[in-house]
């Protein structure tokens, strides 16, 4: 395997390329949709997604100390899926950068931080950034379904093969 700092860039560029492709599907819904209990972890594609963003944003200000900090896994950070979109791609170049700029000698570095219930915990720092983006492939999952629900004949493909697959074809000769 590559090394564990080129794998975790690897992620975070897949994180946000998944993630555009989402929100580009979800922005094709009609509003009450997009909003429709759809018997996922957090009911709607509206809350699926608000909740991928405050968990990005607990880890983001637990790891680096800065950003905002949302007090409960099921906070709505913003109503309207434009807002929420941009406060995506923001966080996902925020984690982008972070991870940029890891160094190998790091990623075995615990820290502590407590959770949203409370409990104190202690990670390192490549088992946080592992779970980050497992956690967010497994949301995103539920997402995708959500929309297949919804009615979406064929929503995108969110495979990181898919993507590595897109670089290669735009890569000059």
């Amino acid at each position: 395997m590559a090394d564990l700092c080129a794998h975790l860039r690897t992620l975070a560029a897949y994180n946000a390329w998944a993630n555009r492709r989402l929100y580009a599907a979800a922005a094709t819904l009609p509003d009450a949709a997009y909003r429709q209990a759809a018997g996922a972890s957090f009911g709607s594609l509206h809350g699926t997604l608000n909740h991928l963003l405050v968990v990005d944003r607990l880890w983001l200000r637990r790891l680096t100390g800065e950003g905002a900090a949302p007090s409960r896994l099921n906070e709505i950070l913003f109503e309207e899926l434009d807002a929420l979109r941009q406060a995506r791609e923001a966080e996902d170049v925020r984690l982008e950068a972070y991870v940029a700029d890891l160094r190998p000698e790091r990623l075995d570095d615990g820290f502590g931080y407590t959770t949203t219930s409370g409990v104190a915990q202690r990670n390192t720092i490549s088992d946080v950034l592992t779970h980050l983006f497992n956690h967010q492939t497994h949301h995103r999952g539920q997402a995708h379904a959500i929309l297949t629900r919804l009615g979406m004949a064929e929503p995108p493909a969110l495979d990181l093969l898919v993507m590595q697959q897109e670089r290669v074809r735009r890569a000059p000769l």
